[in-house]
């Protein structure tokens, strides 16, 4: 709900406030979000009176004279956010942890951030706050780049180790076996592959 609210707040600020029915719509849309959600009114209104409780969201009138109520996030105030930081925050919040590579390609529509280096400074600001903001996460097996999730909830728990690879049972197993474990180790890395490489794949074609 917040990350939707920040968002809007600077993509569509002339429907800024949202009423109840644009924040599910926005909360519910299948771009841009991971996990996607299918909230309804009566949650949305149960989250909307729990971050209110705590300082996070202010319920205003759409206009003189009407009685359509509309939300408002007050987490950048709370949290004194600077755009870089608002940005990225944002992004943390509708897509989960996220490597700044794929950050400086979403937020761009919030901030202009000048290149990656740029925005792992800024995470590196936010993660040495007083109360951190965002955490750097063990990079996985077979992963480029390590991940950075927010601090607002849930930290993603760490990879478990790797298991030591058997060559001599794969040896013995014979060509197509191994060849069915390549593809499937392929297969399980594939789509965050995609996300996060996709464009440069765009260029090249045998690479994809």
């Amino acid at each position: 709900v917040l990350g939707s609210l920040l968002e809007k707040q600077r993509t569509v600020p002339g429907s800024y406030p949202l009423s109840l029915n644009s924040l599910r719509l926005a909360c519910n849309q299948t771009s841009s979000r991971d996990p996607i959600t299918d909230l309804d009114d009566r949650t949305l209104e149960d989250v909307v009176r729990e971050l209110k409780g705590r300082g996070l969201l202010r319920v205003v009138w759409a206009g003189k004279g009407s009685r359509t109520l509309k939300y408002h996030q007050l987490l950048d105030s709370e949290l004194s956010l600077q755009p870089d930081e608002r940005a990225l925050i944002t992004v943390l919040l509708l897509r989960g942890p996220q490597a700044p590579g794929e950050l400086k390609t979403r937020t761009d529509r919030l901030h202009g951030f000048s290149d990656r280096g740029d925005v792992e400074a800024t995470l590196k600001r936010m993660a040495a706050r007083e109360e951190p903001l965002v955490v750097e996460l063990p990079r996985r097996p077979g992963q480029q780049d390590a991940r950075w999730a927010h601090l607002l909830g849930e930290v993603p728990a760490a990879p478990g180790p790797v298991a030591d690879v058997d060559r001599e049972q794969i040896l013995a197993e014979g060509a197509g076996e191994r060849d069915d474990q390549l593809r499937a180790t392929y297969a399980a890395v594939a789509q965050e592959y995609q996300e996060q490489f996709g464009t440069w794949l765009d260029e090249r074609p045998i690479e994809r």
